[in-house]
């Protein structure tokens, strides 16, 4: 079972390439093609066309989506079967988490908002994360330490983090792409930036709670395991300051108005916050959270 789940990964990884190639053309294709046109006199020149994307892109781009959603969740769940532990116990583990969760937010809301462009900052950052994974994280089975093995706390308390990253990502990838639109109707191809400021708080509502939610089980967790809630540890200051950052948006935008290119910044510097919580602390800084390794 192990080695059928990272199989089902490694499709899944073939399908993010191809998803991000297909969702990073669509926008990026070029505006004016050239053809060549007869005149009344008989002669030829060449003259200037609006061009479109080639018509299979758009399902083949939401297509490779969702197979690479299935594909993810065969794995995780053979993976489960393999190990007898929720799927998120290191760091290959987490990454196909992470993958399948941001993957399971960005389908939802490209089918409640209809628009594939998020998909473009969303899967390059998916397959990079997958490529990451398979060249430095070791996908062999390991033994839990004691501290993972309340299998239940573990389920709720990182599955409710991996969420909230994943429905982060979404806001993330809305930030940029309103930068990009310059507060404006900047690219036709995109979004309009009202429409992208609502993303981006739309999913920030829904993952803003879900951290919350995760930093309280941890602190549930690490009464049980270490014999205190809160200890500073590298990992907890990093994930609580990262609320904080969340928190302070829909602080500005509720209370203090603030729209526009000041959200959107602090959303992009709260998803800085996301990895250096997710990569840095894991991989570069000791502490108690060191238990996962890689």
């Amino acid at each position: 079972m192990e080695t059928l789940a990272h199989n089902f990964f490694l499709a899944a990884y073939v399908l993010a390439l191809a998803a991000a190639a297909a969702y990073v053309a669509q926008p990026l294709w070029p505006r004016i093609a050239y053809r060549t046109a007869e005149t009344t006199a008989g002669t030829s020149m060449t003259i200037a066309a609006r061009s479109e994307p080639p018509a299979f892109l758009a399902p083949f781009s939401t297509g490779a989506s969702w197979l690479m959603f299935g594909l993810l969740t065969l794995s995780l769940a053979f993976r489960w079967a393999a190990t007898g532990h929720p799927p998120y116990a290191n760091m290959y583990e987490y990454t196909i988490a992470l993958g399948w969760g941001s993957s399971m937010f960005y389908v939802i809301f490209e089918r409640v908002y209809g628009q594939r462009s998020l998909g473009a900052v969303l899967f390059p950052g998916i397959a990079a994360l997958f490529t990451v994974s398979l060249v430095y994280f070791p996908s062999t089975v390991t033994p839990l330490i004691p501290a993972l093995q309340a299998n239940r706390i573990l389920a709720i308390h990182v599955g409710m983090m991996m969420l909230s990253y994943s429905a982060l990502s979404v806001s993330f990838g809305a930030a940029v792409l309103y930068l990009v639109q310059d507060g404006r109707r900047r690219f036709a191809r995109l979004p309009s930036a009202a429409l992208l400021e609502e993303i981006a708080h739309k999913s920030v509502l829904v993952g803003f709670p879900m951290l919350a939610l995760g930093i309280a089980l941890g602190a549930w967790w690490a009464d049980s395991a270490w014999g205190r809630y809160w200890g500073w540890d590298p990992k907890e200051t990093s994930a609580l300051v990262t609320w904080l950052i969340y928190a302070g948006y829909l602080h500005a935008r509720g209370l203090r108005g603030w729209r526009g290119k000041r959200s959107a910044a602090v959303l992009i510097v709260g998803y800085v916050g996301v990895l250096f919580t997710y990569f840095a602390v894991n991989l570069w800084v000791s502490g108690l959270h060191s238990y996962a390794g890689v």
